[in-house]
């Protein structure tokens, strides 16, 4: 399986969505949080082509988006793929 990495803040209701989407699927997911770590904001600015909202999910090198496109590729049967590699 391809490591996950999300970029949230607590406060998003969005990071919990995807969160949600995630534990149903049993999948394993590094926590990056932007509020307690301002610092790493500029880094996942800089890996999602400037992108500043929460959440951005990366799975392996390849970089998902936020949450509406995580839900949209479980809908098309595109997410258990991506996430084996």
């Amino acid at each position: 399986m391809q490591p996950v990495e999300m970029y949230s803040s607590p406060l998003c209701g969005f990071c919990h969505a995807a969160k949600r989407l995630l534990d149903s699927k049993g999948v394993d997911y590094s926590l990056i949080n932007v509020l307690a770590e301002p610092g790493r904001k500029s880094e996942m600015m800089d890996r999602a082509n400037g992108r500043h909202t929460v959440p951005q999910i990366f799975i392996g090198e390849t970089h998902v988006g936020g949450y509406d496109d995580l839900a949209a590729l479980e809908r098309q049967g595109k997410l258990d793929a991506l996430l084996a590699g």
